[in-house]
């Protein structure tokens, strides 16, 4: 899968968050999973959230998709177009999921209903946004399992989940994510645990739904190869945070945060097997039940000083790479020029 447009030439945004804030509280503690997000969609436009497990990534797709549990608070404002989604009511919040605005969930064995044929699911989404007939959504079912490079989809839509492998079976999740032509797909680790050959055929029919229907993708990943390949922009995260934003070419030629920079040293490319260790960055990632008015990366990072402990880095003003230092790297004269 290979990103084809640019974001300038996509146009408005069809997904718009702005200053969205999770937190969970429990009987003795509050955890601060999502602090301050803000990003933009276009339609046609692949933007991947990246960062460690535990910096908020997948939160804030379920706090879009309006799936948190009660314990969840949530701040801030999302928009799908002219709509705004949080603090909708759940019936509303119902007419879009799967319609207009689609999840691939992370993993599909525990997402997809074990006793329904994938057909049945598949139909389900078709029937309730569409208004088919049985006969008419299994027919649709069909030509979608067939979208979505499943062999013989006439046969596999009378089966279970069970009997499909793990390729199959994300690739069902696609087929129902799409099944009515959303605006929005938020791809949740959709090639987690799959090995490389269908990882690149889980991509390339995302690539394809893409080119075909218009729609526009957030993909949640740590798999930096993955966002290479995938990817139009880059939204880095840490300790809930957005601390980078870029086009992927110019984040991976030129990351500006120590904490980006840091990730992508640590990625083993072609030809380094056994020569050397790859880079760790040092400490800890901080605990999420405070909201520090400071640099959440201060304590980890070798050009943090006094104002990095004490103040909050913002994000610089949108002139298409942003970050969030008060010391970003400089970009030297090797990496201007690739």
């Amino acid at each position: 899968m290979k990103p084809s447009t640019s974001r300038q030439a996509l146009g408005a945004p069809v997904l718009s968050v702005r200053d969205l804030s999770v937190s969970f509280r429990s009987d003795t503690r509050t955890v601060h999973a999502v602090d301050s997000l803000s990003y933009d969609v276009a339609p046609g436009e692949v933007l991947a959230i990246v960062g460690e497990s535990g910096c908020g990534k997948s939160v804030t797709s379920m706090a879009v998709m309006g799936l948190l549990p009660s314990t969840a608070t949530v701040t801030g404002s999302v928009r799908l177009g002219d709509r705004e989604l949080a603090g909708a009511a759940e019936k509303e919040l119902a007419k879009v999921r799967g319609k207009d605005l689609a999840m691939i969930f992370q993993e599909p064995m525990t997402s997809l209903n074990p006793v329904l044929t994938v057909g049945r699911q598949i139909g389900e989404v078709l029937r309730r946004h569409q208004g088919l007939s049985r006969a008419e959504a299994k027919e649709r079912s069909v030509e979608l399992l067939g979208l979505v490079g499943i062999p013989a989809p006439e046969r596999r839509v009378a089966e279970y989940p069970h009997q499909l492998s793990g390729g199959m079976r994300q690739r069902v999740m696609i087929a129902i994510a799409v099944a009515c032509d959303p605006a929005v797909l938020i791809a949740d680790e959709p090639t987690t645990a799959l090995d490389v050959t269908v990882q690149a055929g889980i991509l390339e029919v995302l690539q394809s739904l893409r080119e075909r229907l218009g729609t526009a993708i957030v993909l949640i990943t740590h798999d930096l190869g993955v966002v290479a390949d995938a990817a139009d922009r880059v939204l880095v995260m840490y300790a809930g945070r957005a601390i980078e934003q870029a086009p992927v070419d110019e984040l991976f030629a030129a990351p500006r945060h120590p904490y980006t920079r840091g990730l992508l040293g640590a990625v083993l490319r072609p030809g380094q097997e056994g020569k050397r260790r790859l880079p760790e960055i040092p400490g800890l990632v901080p605990s999420l039940t405070a909201q520090p008015d400071a640099c959440t990366f201060a304590d980890r990072c070798a050009h943090a000083d006094e104002r990095c402990g004490t103040a909050r880095p913002p994000l610089t003003p949108d002139s298409g790479h942003r970050v969030a230092c008060w010391h970003p790297v400089a970009v030297t004269h090797e990496e201007a020029a690739r």
